[in-house]
């Protein structure tokens, strides 16, 4: 059930972060949330595309999809809500974000140390 959520995160995050590129080529002063935000949503889709590929031989692919999901959200929907709307999602969101996508990130690096599965 995980791979289907991954494949689908993996394309809105990839819709969205085109977009926020977009946005941010085009936008004033504060381009640079949108920038951000594009730039976690694009690097973070393709990961998500491998977990999903790859969930049956990497032990720790459905825990890392889950922290990079959750931390992609709540980083650049922090930055994207702070561009489009002026207030965050709620206090530390990009930092617990950017935790979140840490953490997901060595799951998969834990990953790599384990047995696969046959």
């Amino acid at each position: 059930m995980a791979a289907p959520l991954f494949f689908v995160f993996a394309g809105l995050f990839g819709a969205a972060g085109v977009a926020l590129a977009a946005v941010a080529a085009h936008g004033g002063g504060e381009a640079v949330l949108a920038a951000s935000a594009s730039a976690m949503c694009l690097s973070h889709a393709p990961a998500l595309l491998g977990l999903a590929i790859g969930i049956e031989k990497i032990r720790t692919a459905r825990l890392a999809g889950l922290l990079i999901i959750a931390g992609t959200l709540f980083f650049a929907g922090d930055l994207a809500m702070l561009r489009f709307v002026g207030i965050g999602l709620f206090p530390y969101a990009a930092p617990t974000g950017g935790w979140a996508m840490m953490l997901g990130w060595l799951a998969i690096a834990t990953g790599g140390l384990m047995r696969t599965k046959p």
